[in-house]
């Protein structure tokens, strides 16, 4: 079975999903990184999957590092490196036969290097589409083990329940048909 990583063009996604643009736009760019670190690790958490998030450093001088964050790993590009640079080369290096690299850009010519190197792309709509069919998904799984754990607290066996059951299906019988 393939091992499956997401890289994901941070900056790319930032720029494309409403929400985390309006933030950009109003100037907090600390929390369009943070909100979108959380939402990729939610989504991470149902994949079950490496993800890799990837900063654009260029033109911070010195800030080049890679750390974990919300289970996710989050690089910084170096100095003279870009987003672009370092996925296309990262890409390179993980997809084999064994590992399935999807990158998630938008970015038209990123797309094209990333299929030569034999990886998948997302764009970034159609992340956010999948991210926010996921949280669906989650939800609505969630509710489902609600209604469970409300009948698996109710005082009533399940002798009782199957007894209750039938005369509830009864109910609407018409007594002078029997």
């Amino acid at each position: 079975m393939k091992k499956d990583i997401l890289i994901v063009d941070a900056y790319n996604m930032i720029g494309n999903w409403p929400d985390l643009n309006r933030l950009k736009q109003a100037n907090r760019m600390e929390d369009a990184r943070d909100q979108l670190l959380a939402t990729l690790s939610e989504y991470r958490k149902y994949l079950k999957t490496t993800i890799i998030v990837v900063f654009d450093a260029m033109y911070v001088p010195g800030i080049s590092q890679k750390y974990d964050h919300y289970g996710l790993q989050v690089v910084w590009t170096g100095q003279d490196e870009t987003a672009d640079e370092y996925i296309e080369a990262l890409t390179k290096e993980k997809q084999t036969r064994f590992t399935q690299v999807t990158v998630a850009t938008s970015d038209q010519a990123e797309q094209w290097t990333i299929f030569s190197e034999g990886a998948l792309r997302i764009p970034a709509g159609e992340l956010l589409t999948d991210i926010n069919r996921t949280r669906k998904e989650v939800h609505t799984q969630a509710v489902k083990y609600a209604d469970l754990g409300q009948v698996r607290r109710s005082p009533w066996s399940q002798g009782q329940l199957l007894k209750l059951e039938k005369l509830r299906d009864h109910l609407g019988d018409d007594p002078s048909k029997k």
